[in-house]
């Protein structure tokens, strides 16, 4: 099995090597737990340690944005895009962009070897109002109240658009980074309830506050193909970036 490193030694250890290549992976967390800046370190470490490309598509924060929260960690993010290693689109989800006929005109050109979408929450939100997959997700709506009369029609039009979107990024056979929201006390593992189940793998990030004292930790839920650790780890965010620690007791 190919591995794809996050050159997060931490990581890579607890996947026994890192993410099986072309994997679809859901990174889930609160507001404030590294979900963007492990993403952005990815990306950044797979083409300073790797040479291998990676697209980042942001549905919220822009390119100057992204730019200074690199310059935060002392990352040579513009550097690295002058070198072709690594390209940031954002996607105005208020624009009417014509989504995934861009990323296939982006990921043909481009030839990333990594992918992140950041966040699949704000974009499941824009291609709903869109419409995309809105006659497949007609014929489920119709299925599903005929055999119960609760309508359902956002959940099903949510996991429609999931599904045609994540079947889109596995023919890239790129090991992609997909962002989810979740809120406070939220018992599942994505904003949507959905993703969980359609993605390969699945990391949850935490961040518990005990007293006046924040701790984070990090935990592998799931992953196809791959021999990995369900244990909590750890997590620290420095004047580098992400490092993963030892395991944890912490429950959260």
């Amino acid at each position: 099995m190919v591995r794809t490193k996050t050159g997060i030694q931490g990581i890579d250890k607890a996947l026994d090597g890192g993410f099986p290549e072309g994997n679809i992976v859901l990174i889930s967390g609160g507001a404030g737990t590294g979900k963007s800046t492990l993403c952005t370190q990815f990306l950044i470490n797979g083409a300073s340690l790797f040479g291998e490309r990676g697209l980042y598509i942001s549905t919220e924060q822009t390119r100057e944005e992204l730019h200074r929260a690199a310059d935060k960690f002392g990352w040579k993010l513009k550097e690295l895009e002058d070198k072709s290693l690594i390209k940031i689109i954002y996607f105005d989800i208020t624009g009417g962009d014509d989504f995934l006929n861009r990323v296939d005109t982006i990921v043909e050109e481009f030839k990333p070897k990594r992918i992140i979408i950041d966040s699949m929450t704000t974009l499941t939100d824009s291609l709903m109002i869109s419409g995309i997959g809105e006659k497949e997700a007609f014929s489920m709506v119709q299925v599903a109240e005929s055999v119960n009369p609760i309508p359902r029609t956002e959940q099903i039009m949510a996991k429609s658009i999931l599904y045609r979107l994540i079947k889109e990024l596995k023919k890239y056979k790129v090991t992609t980074l997909l962002t989810s929201e979740l809120l406070e006390e939220y018992k599942g593992l994505s904003a949507d309830g959905i993703s969980e189940f359609i993605c390969d793998g699945v990391i949850v990030l935490h961040h518990l506050t005990i007293g006046t004292k924040g701790f984070g930790n990090i935990q592998i839920r799931k992953m196809r193909y791959a021999d990995h650790s369900h244990a909590l780890f750890e997590v620290m965010i420095g004047e580098r970036g992400i490092t993963v620690g030892e395991e944890t007791t912490v429950i959260t």
